[in-house]
């Protein structure tokens, strides 16, 4: 099997404007999105070989809250990757790929907009729009090139999770 490449663009957060841009905080829904995006991760029972999230405060919340039901040896994976802040790119991506194993390894990414949009597309050749909380799967094949597997919005994700839209959030 190939190689696959997630990418978990950062859940629901405060407007621009708020607060600096980096520390902007996800709002209650972002919240219940992250988690939801990980209770689904972990009900199709995937495992990681690396997590890389971006140093910004709502893409690292993300990832935390995506990460709070895995194994304490996948929760162990996650560590921030200050490259994906903004900016990050197809040949980025392929160097950050270099850290899995070739056969059936699996990264994800949490970041941002437009950033993993523009990944998505170059790495498959599509027009890819990643919604706040949403997940895409590449499978990467040869030299870079690949086939966009699953595409998910939000509430997808909160379907394959079990929760259907009901919030989550823990008090």
């Amino acid at each position: 099997m190939a190689r696959q490449l997630w990418l978990l663009r950062h859940a629901d957060a405060e407007p621009h404007g708020t607060r600096p841009d980096s520390e902007r905080l996800l709002t209650r829904r972002g919240e219940d999105q992250a988690r939801a995006a990980g209770i689904a991760v972990q009900s199709l029972a995937v495992a990681f070989d690396e997590v890389l999230f971006s140093p910004k405060v709502r893409a690292a919340k993300t990832a935390e809250l995506a990460a709070e039901g895995w194994s304490a040896q996948q929760r162990a994976l996650l560590r921030e990757h200050p490259p994906l802040a903004g900016g990050f790119d197809v040949p980025q991506t392929l160097a950050a790929l270099a850290g899995v194993p070739a056969q059936d390894g699996r990264l994800l990414l949490v970041g941002h907009e437009p950033d993993l949009s523009l990944i998505a597309g170059g790495l498959t050749g599509g027009r890819i729009d990643l919604k706040k909380g949403g997940l895409a799967v590449v499978r990467l094949e040869g030299a870079g090139g690949g086939e966009l597997v699953v595409l998910l919005r939000p509430r997808e994700l909160a379907l394959i999770a079990g929760v259907g839209g009901v919030p989550i959030h823990r008090d």
